[in-house]
């Protein structure tokens, strides 16, 4: 592991409890919005600045309020809640131009030693090895291999893949804010696998407005992204014009690390939309 922080991880100090933020030369989406899995790592670890990584961050809740572009800076302030000796808690926000972009709730822990211990068991999959890489949102420089097929569960569609940044990171929230960045970009894609005829991912931004509206993590155990994991995402209802998803983050010895859940958009746009700028 070279522990070396990627730049967008990396943050300017800005004021007191303020942070400026990295913006990549290239887009995680080929266009000009900022991508959630981007702000909400970000965010991540200014709320590990101002802890000054004595606790772990043990959960984040984010709502996307107005797509961000690359071609400003954008700013991060933190707001403790509270801090205390095993737990603490920030609100954090993220600006562009004087206007919000996001804000998340941050809660923080220590760890103690088990009173008890229990977990599902870890779907049973082929391993990364012999699998052929595949495209998905992922933090730049991180590898995904998906598990072959088009599995359900109780009608729900459902994707496996393993994930890897192998160079990795020394910092827990940066090893949080990598791995939680793969889980943002699938939900509403595989939500519309069992519906070819109505809707296609491929329109997204186009004739489809779709996007990101809120995406809540739980981090259960420590993660080390320069190993394999195994990320299963559930496209678990689609109704309304929205999309909900949720799924589970497994080591490759089988250890439950984190959980995700996403409140997404993805309806029929009334006219004919950009895809530079549009959601």
């Amino acid at each position: 592991m070279s522990g070396d922080l990627p730049d967008l991880l990396r943050l300017a100090e800005a004021g007191r409890c303020r942070y400026r933020v990295f913006q990549p030369a290239e887009s995680a989406e080929g266009r000009d919005v900022v991508f959630s899995g981007q702000i909400m790592a970000q965010m991540m670890m200014a709320s590990e600045a101002e802890a000054d990584g004595a606790k772990d961050i043990r959960s984040v809740h984010s709502v996307f309020a107005r797509a961000g572009t690359y071609t400003r800076p954008i700013e991060v302030d933190v707001e403790s809640m509270q801090a205390g000796r095993t737990w603490a808690s920030d609100t954090v926000t993220a600006t562009q131009g004087g206007k919000l972009l996001c804000r998340a709730l941050i809660l923080m822990g220590t760890l103690d030693d088990d009173l008890m211990r229990h977990e599902p068991a870890m779907p049973d999959v082929a391993g990364p090895g012999g699998l052929e890489p595949g495209f998905a949102y992922v933090f730049p420089g991180a590898e995904w291999r998906p598990v072959p097929g088009e599995p359900e569960t109780d009608g729900v569609p459902v994707e496996r893949a393993w994930h890897r940044y192998e160079p990795g990171v020394e910092s827990q929230a940066a090893n949080q804010g990598i791995a939680g960045w793969g889980t943002c970009g699938n939900v509403i894609g595989l939500a519309m696998r069992p519906h070819p005829d109505a809707a296609r991912i491929e329109e997204a931004h186009r004739t489809l407005s779709t996007g990101v509206i809120a995406h809540t993590l739980h981090f259960l155990d420590r993660l080390d992204v320069s190993q394999w994991l195994l990320i299963q995402t559930q496209g678990t209802k689609a109704a309304n014009g929205r999309v909900y998803g949720r799924g589970d983050v497994f080591t490759a010895d089988g250890r439950l690390v984190a959980t995700f859940h996403q409140d997404s958009m993805a309806k029929a746009a009334p006219v004919a939309l950009d895809p530079a700028r549009s959601m």
